[in-house]
């Protein structure tokens, strides 16, 4: 077996019988547990634009003599459509992968996954030393290798290489640390998801040193170990270009005394799920988006001239923020709080309020407050939930009808506006007939 074939193989050799199963239509090919017996199956998948290897141990590869590639080799190699492949379920010896992972440089393949597996020992990376991929994507989700820490070495052989990515994920694979000299090395990364580890407030400041991620847009740290919002605060300081900032499912605490000031760039803010009782401040001054869902909000009173979209549902807000305070807001959602009523004159005093979802609220179906929820829905305005999940709480006579049922016409809702004028008009005929 020559080394294009351990290529195409994807490291997903072994002895348990498999084949590969290509799905035409999504151009989506999976191989499972394939072996040298059933190798010629995967010829099915050359056609295919995503590749999926599923179970192997590829431990008794590790003394498997690999040499340079034949020319007609890597012109086979550079004509495959292949642009992304997933390695999962596998046992992987770094000192195999880091022999194997050069040669993707024939090829064209641009996004690389690793899902639920296992990294053992450690590779000899000077083999990749100036070497380029064309890899811009890099995934890795529920994999167990050694720390990142003390391996500066490694990712400095693979810097050529790494200074070219755009994406980096690795989630839900218990990272504790991301050293700074690591965080150097990736000059281009636009996203970095850290999602589901164990990042605490102290990782934190260390990871975003002076020169890390100095091109970073997105950054996620949902599910961690994150506590302190001033800490973070601190630590992205020296990420001039962060534009999206997920902190969602962390348990944060108020800073009192903190005057931090986030990012100017920052657009994006995500605080959903924090367990906050309370807006923390500063709020990063040019947001255009926030979303602060899912915690135990009972009021909030901030303005941000530039906010676009809020984002508020499954609080306990008794009443939805002053409008005012957001002239560009255009969406607004605050399903499943504690509000009552709509604050029907400012939503229409603001044109730009195109999507308002507020279903799960216990209404007060008073005339006039029906009659400006019906008026959103007429224009529009309101989103998905309308009118099944707009229920009345109040008065009596209409607890448990849906909003859209009260009559609101003026004869039902205020019949002395209609009796007076009537009996001013027989008055004045009276009068005139005297």
């Amino acid at each position: 077996m020559n080394v294009a074939v351990l290529l195409l193989l994807g490291l997903g050799l072994l002895e348990a019988e498999g084949r590969c199963f290509f799905n035409r239509t999504q151009e989506h090919c999976v191989c499972y547990n394939l072996s040298q017996e059933n190798l010629g199956s995967i010829i099915q998948c050359l056609p295919a634009s995503v590749v999926e290897f599923s179970g192997g141990d590829l431990e008794r590869y590790i003394a498997f003599p690999i040499s340079d590639l034949d020319p007609s080799t890597t012109e086979m190699l550079g004509s495959l459509v292949i642009k992304k492949i997933i390695f999962s379920d596998l046992l992987v010896p770094e000192v195999l992968l880091a022999r194997v992972l050069r040669f993707f440089s024939y090829t064209s393949v641009e996004e690389l996954v690793f899902e639920s597996c296992i990294f053992e020992g450690r590779g000899n990376w000077d083999e990749m030393a100036g070497q380029h991929l064309p890899i811009l994507s890099l995934r890795f989700h529920n994999v167990t290798s050694a720390p990142l820490t003390g391996r500066e070495w490694d990712f400095s052989r693979l810097r050529r290489w790494l200074e070219t990515l755009q994406e980096l994920a690795v989630t839900g694979s218990h990272v504790t640390s991301l050293p700074c000299d690591i965080g150097r090395v990736f000059r281009a990364l636009r996203s970095l998801d850290m999602a589901q580890n164990s990042l605490g407030d102290e990782s934190l400041m260390p990871a975003f040193c002076k020169g890390a991620f100095p091109q970073l847009q997105v950054l996620s740290l949902q599910r961690n170990n994150v506590t302190s919002y001033h800490s973070v605060c601190k630590s992205v300081q020296l990420l001039p270009e962060l534009q999206h900032l997920d902190l969602s499912q962390n348990k944060l605490m108020a800073d009192p005394s903190s005057s931090c000031q986030w990012p100017v760039s920052l657009r994006i803010f995500n605080l959903s799920d924090t367990g906050l009782n309370e807006v923390l401040t500063p709020l990063p001054p040019s947001l255009e988006v926030l979303d602060m869902s899912c915690n135990h909000l009972h009021a909030v009173d901030i303005s941000l001239s530039s906010l676009k979209k809020l984002f508020l549902s499954q609080n306990m807000l008794q009443a939805v923020p002053s409008i005012r305070n957001y002239p560009m807001l255009d969406t607004l959602q605050v399903d499943n709080n504690l509000i009552t009523e709509l604050p029907w004159d400012e939503v229409k005093l603001l044109g730009r309020l195109q999507d308002v979802a507020a279903a799960g609220n216990p209404y007060n179906c008073s005339c006039s407050r029906a009659g400006g929820l019906q008026a959103l829905a007429g224009m529009g305005h309101l989103g998905q939930g309308w009118p099944q999940n707009y229920v009345c709480h109040s008065p009596p006579r209409y607890q448990g009808r849906l909003v859209k049922d009260v009559p609101v016409s003026v004869l039902q809702c205020n019949s002395a506006a209609v009796i007076a004028p009537v009996c001013i008009a027989f008055a004045l005929l009276g009068v005139a007939g005297a």
